[in-house]
Order: structure tokens, then sequence, then C-alpha cells
């Protein structure tokens, strides 16, 4: 591929590692191919933020396909993961220290298939208060760091499959199938509630964003890689 090719517009899938953040993966991307074609400006985006305790894919534009961004980030997500029942944190998943525990011995693996129901079809769901949203200019993140209260709103978001694929202890390994604006470790939290316990999220992979698989992306290290065999 050439410079022109980029500035043109592909589209690039991204396996996103471990403590990334989006942004990130968009700068050092960015970076690499202005380096390696010695261009001095290119538009470089993503389709969908991944939380940096998330992994998987990652649809990254260059150049003109930009202007696609909007459609791709519409399309259905495919995630799986891990739910820990008995505690839950304040970010609900393992960016904040557990902060309370609950009961568990209620709970059968019956009775955890059987939650997931509840969630299939039109939903409404709080983001949680540890997410980048804007309130006033601010997101939320920042009110929550600082410890201030802030009222958030519940959205409508579509799940069209949860399933339960693993049960290993108070570890819940599960695969969901979204809608744009699905909170994973929202429904984490939600799901311990729903078993009269807590649960937060510990796991969490995209797999799929519309047609697109986790299974065709490269990591950024391939991606730079491929850059210098050009």
């Amino acid at each position: 591929m050439t410079g022109e090719d980029f500035q043109a517009g592909q589209v690039l899938l991204i396996d996103k590692p471990l403590t990334w953040t989006s942004f990130q993966a968009v700068n050092k991307l960015r970076w690499e191919i202005r380096q390696a074609f010695n261009i001095k400006k290119i538009k470089v985006g993503h389709a969908g933020t991944l939380d940096p305790l998330a992994t998987g894919l990652l649809i990254i534009c260059t150049g003109k396909m930009t202007k696609q961004i909007n459609t791709f980030q519409g399309q259905d997500k495919e995630y799986t993961g891990t739910f820990v029942l008995g505690s839950t944190t304040p970010s609900y998943d393992l960016e904040s220290e557990i902060d309370q525990t609950f009961p568990t011995e209620h709970i059968s693996e019956a009775h955890i298939h059987n939650a997931t129901q509840q969630f299939i079809g039109e939903i409404n769901q709080f983001p949680p208060v540890f997410s980048a949203l804007k309130k006033d200019g601010k997101r939320l993140y920042e009110y929550a760091r600082a410890g201030e209260d802030v009222e958030i709103k519940s959205r409508k978001v579509s799940i069209s499959t949860f399933e339960i694929t693993k049960i290993d202890g108070l570890n819940i390994e599960f695969r969901v199938v979204c809608s744009k604006g699905t909170y994973i470790r929202s429904l984490a939290h939600d799901f311990g509630k729903a078993l009269n316990s807590g649960a937060h999220l510990s796991v969490l992979r995209r797999t799929k964003i519309g047609d697109y698989d986790v299974k065709n992306a490269v990591s950024p290290e391939d991606f730079i890689s491929s850059l210098s065999s050009e």
C-alpha cells in the first residue's frame, strides 16, 4: 500500500491490546503512517471506543474513509468476556477496587442462564459513571474521579443475543450481541442485581462489528511491521 492509498481511504482492522486506549491506537497508527510515507497530514479515526481494559476489534479509518465512521459505529457489536459474581466496583469493572460484596450461595446455574432472558430485546440501561460520555461539557469519569455526584439518564439499547458460555465458580463467561451504545459493564452490574447479588466485569473482548470479525484483525505491531515492508 502507498501513502496515496491511505489518503484515499482505508479500513484497518486492529486487535487492540489490553491497557491501550482507542485514542492511543489511532495516534500511534497515524504517526507510523505519516513516518512511513512522509505524509504531513492525514485523517485517522476509530469507529467505536474500546475501554483500556478491553481488547479486540477496533475499526480504524484513514483518509476519505473517515466519512464512513458513523456507519460503522451504528452497526451491532459482538462481545465475549467474564462477569465475576458476588462483588461490585464503582466503575463496574477492574478499573476500581471492589466496594461491596454480596451473597452468592442462592445462585444456581439454572438461575444464571434464566436471568439472561431479562435483558434480551430493547432495554433501558444506565451508562457507568466511569465512562467517557459528556455532561455539561465534562466527561462522566471526571466527575466520578473527583467524587462528585452526577445525575445520569438511562438510554434505550437493544440486546439480540446474551448467552452464558461457561460457569466456573463465580466467573461467568458470556457472549453478547448488542446495539450501538450498549455498555457491557452496565450489563454486568445489572446482571448481578437480577441474581439478587452483585457482579462486575473482569474480562471484555470485542469480537465483531457488523460483518467485521476480530479474526481478520492484526495487532498494532504487525500493522506497523507491514508498513516497513511496503
